[in-house]
């Protein structure tokens, strides 16, 4: 008797651990990715915020307390409105087009022809050059004995100041933007495309549907997850911008490519202002929350219904 009794005790232990086990486990294969989070992500976070209320543009080591005064100084600042302006300009021009192109060209690619993965190898291999080395051949490409303004002249057109006109400047850096990312975007639709619905597409080819009818009415409205994906990575993207901009124009000419980016790494590195390179640091977090809340609301709304 005492031994099923103890047989049954052994039983309820097991059990109440397995349970503690299911409930619990998973929390611990969790704890590394939130320990990194913690310390590389919100730590910095909290402290960003912190200096963003401090004065470091009198003294470096024992800045003041001055409250909301630096965001003040930003929002009625000229040169930070031009510095929101151009990022949202360069927001306009690249994200649109990293958001059609990539679909339309993996949508042809999706189709049945020969030389396939050379066609995906040559559109992707510019994502996985640096950055850097790209800018630095643009600006190549873009200046005034370049070879765009070689071709130009023989076309019989006038030099075009790629990189020193503050109205063609910032279309120039876009350019390049574009050009990084393009085939990035496009494999991400490729890879949503290999599940798309294959018996709509052949329902669609019976009832008498062209190729574009057939793509409007099926392909794309399958892949709306994968576009808004595509639209805020982009968005995001675009946001940050910086690398270009650095290597090809450090914001001139006139601060015409000068982005929020750009403008933070100014401030603190170049200026050594780091309370104000702090707080348009959280300007820039809550502009791209912004566009993410947006992106819920116009493409994703349906998914957070109950």
């Amino acid at each position: 008797m005492s031994k099923l009794l103890q047989k049954n005790n052994d039983r309820n232990i097991i059990t109440v651990m397995y349970k503690y086990y299911k409930k619990y486990v998973p929390y611990l294969f969790i704890l590394p990715a939130a320990i990194l989070l913690f310390l590389f992500f919100f730590i910095p976070f909290f402290e960003t915020v912190v200096l963003s209320f401090k004065d470091y543009s009198t003294d470096l080591y024992s800045p003041g307390f001055i409250g909301l005064e630096n965001y003040k100084i930003l929002l009625t600042s000229k040169e930070f409105y031009k510095v929101i302006c151009n990022t949202l300009l360069y927001l306009i021009g690249a994200v649109p087009v990293l958001t059609i192109i990539p679909l339309v060209l993996a949508i042809l690619i999706n189709q049945k022809i020969r030389c396939l993965n050379l066609y995906k190898v040559l559109i992707y291999i510019p994502v996985i050059i640096s950055i850097v080395v790209v800018a630095i051949a643009f600006k190549w490409l873009y200046a005034t004995q370049g070879i765009l303004n070689y071709i130009a002249e023989i076309l019989g057109f006038s030099a075009i100041e790629w990189l020193t006109s503050p109205d063609v400047a910032i279309w120039s850096v876009i350019a390049v933007t574009i050009y990084k990312g393009i085939g990035y975007y496009m494999m991400i639709y490729l890879s949503a495309l290999i599940g798309a619905p294959k018996e709509l597409l052949e329902a669609a080819d019976v009832d008498g549907a062209n190729l574009l009818q057939k793509h409007l009415n099926v392909t794309i409205p399958y892949l709306m997850p994968t576009i808004a994906l595509v639209v805020t990575v982009s968005s995001i993207s675009a946001l940050k911008v910086f690398a270009e901009i650095y290597v090809m124009t450090r914001g001139g000419p006139l601060d015409s490519t000068k982005t929020i980016v750009y403008y933070i790494y100014e401030r603190a590195f170049e200026n050594l202002d780091l309370s104000m390179a702090s707080a348009a640091s959280v300007i820039l977090l809550i502009i791209v929350m912004i566009f993410s809340i947006l992106n819920i609301l116009v493409f994703e709304r349906k998914k957070y219904q109950p």
